[in-house]
């Protein structure tokens, strides 16, 4: 095979979660995805344990929502550290809590997804060289001891932290560790903890503690007074002496079939894309573990990406829509990796006025409802817009909640994300709906439940990944028109 051909549409590196959801969004679409993965076999390793609202909404609008939570716990508040407690119970979403489930539960499901939606998976694949032209990228791959060239229109890098394709690319990966010497563990115990994450912090370190649902619980712990190299092996004893600490007791942690240690940085690239490249999930931005958000927002970044990608395979992107990528998702990182490691040196504080400082604000956490609310918000994904053009309609880049949509025959869908499971645009409309026919290869079309709510006279565009892409109340066909090509490309007829 020459290496100018064509062996997919999109290159994939990396099986975790970005890259499965990633290749999943664009197999369902009719491309050809290639996912290539270094490991040999399925890791073992499962850092990640809470699925927020917002990705759970992502997954709903995937069919995948309810068979992940029937593998977890729901918990209607998260507790970072100390009094500091997020309430999520008044979220507005069918998801008002945080889910509990190991990471591979959540990778299993997507692999499924993108297996069965024709997605290739190849493992032991490492990629050692990279190269773009005006064409496409074209990847040198080490595959059981042969090396091959896979070619394909764009690539992404959803390859970890130290992801090869950001450093062949040669881009930054600026930051720092906010904290080395992390203990992490899969244990057995003599008694069972009595919530589902326990979570504590002294002036001694931290200590969290999650199940994976087998008998086996992941505890992850940080001793001040005890930083050694990650080469380090893990002491049991200086482990259940210092969730002692912490917690109280130590819960009889016992028959250790895994330990390690690690630090954690505080990483971002200054750009998630280099022409016909782009970066998602760990290897664009790497943050502390407080909140939980380091999957999270691994996982939007690939929905955001996703349809995308698929619009510019197709030809049918407008101008500078992968563009908007960068624009959008760059500052979700960015916020996450300075609330995240606010949240942590918070945590660790050790002299006497950070300590007032982290009381306080545990404190005024659990008095000021707005605060609160913010917080339960931005954790949770909920809270996430993308800019919009000055005088657009004040819905223009937020997430959208699940509207109830009318019903007018069987099977049809009955709420927004399960009409965007189509994996395309949904137009929201109590009339013109005619005007979208040009389109309907890229968007379906529903009416509002309720005739005389709040849409009633408002049209609707909501983009793939479930944030309003336009409105305009009692808009004219002609203005209507003009959003559709602006967010879909030229019609088909």
């Amino acid at each position: 095979m020459s290496e100018m051909e064509l062996t997919a549409d999109v290159l994939v590196v990396g099986a975790g979660p970005t890259g499965l959801l990633l290749a999943g969004d664009l197999a369902t679409a009719g491309l050809r995805v290639t996912v290539l993965e270094k490991r040999a076999a399925e890791s073992n390793l499962t850092r990640a344990f809470a699925v927020h609202a917002r990705t759970l909404e992502q997954l709903d609008a995937r069919g995948l929502a309810d068979e992940l939570i029937a593998t977890g716990r729901p918990l209607g508040s998260l507790r970072l550290f100390g009094r500091l407690r997020i309430e999520l119970g008044n979220l507005p979403t069918r998801f008002p809590f945080v889910l509990i489930t190991p990471q591979s539960n959540t990778e299993r499901l997507l692999q499924e997804r993108a297996l069965k939606a024709g997605a290739v998976l190849v493992r032991g694949a490492e990629v050692t060289g990279l190269r773009q032209d005006a064409e496409g990228v074209s990847l040198t791959v080490r595959e059981g001891g042969s090396t091959v060239v896979h070619r394909a229109r764009y690539a992404v890098g959803a390859d970890g932290v130290h992801s090869s394709v950001r450093d062949l690319l040669g881009i930054p990966f600026p930051g720092e560790s906010v904290v080395n010497s992390v203990m992490l563990a899969d244990v057995r115990v003599d008694r069972e903890p009595d919530e589902a994450v326990t979570v504590g912090a002294t002036e001694a370190g931290f200590a969290f503690m999650a199940p994976f649902g087998d008998g086996w619980y992941r505890v992850i712990a940080w001793d001040r007074e005890r930083q050694r190299p990650d080469s380090d092996p893990v002491d049991m004893v200086e482990l259940a002496e210092l969730a002692r600490t912490v917690f109280g007791e130590d819960f009889g942690l016992r028959d250790a079939r895994w330990t390690s240690r690690f630090h954690s940085d505080e990483r971002q690239v200054p750009t998630y894309r280099s022409g016909r490249v782009f970066l998602a999930g760990d290897a664009a931005h790497c943050h502390s573990p407080a909140g939980g958000q380091g999957m999270n927002t691994g996982l939007q970044d690939a929905a955001n990406l996703g349809w995308k990608l698929a619009a510019a395979v197709r030809g049918w992107a407008p101008d500078a829509l992968l563009d908007t990528y960068q624009t959008e998702r760059h500052p979700v990182g960015r916020a996450v990796l300075r609330s995240s490691g606010a949240l942590v040196r918070v945590a660790l504080a050790q002299n006497t006025p950070a300590r007032a400082l982290r009381s306080a604000v545990s404190t005024v956490a659990e008095h000021l409802g707005p605060v609160a609310a913010l917080g339960a918000k931005q954790v949770s994904g909920i809270g996430i817009s993308y800019p919009a053009q000055k005088g657009s309609h004040p819905l223009v880049g937020r997430r959208l909640p699940d509207l109830r949509l009318a019903v007018d025959a069987p099977g049809d869908p009955s709420r927004l994300y399960e009409a965007l499971r189509a994996g395309k645009a949904v137009l929201i409309s109590n009339d013109e709906l005619s005007v979208a026919d040009s389109w309907a290869d890229r968007v379906v079309t529903a009416a509002p439940a309720d005739p005389h709510g709040k849409l009633r006279d408002t049209v609707l565009l909501v983009r793939p990944d479930g944030y309003a892409a336009w409105a305009g109340v009692d808009p004219t066909r002609g203005e209507l028109r003009t959003a559709l090509g602006q967010w879909l490309g030229r019609p088909a007829d």
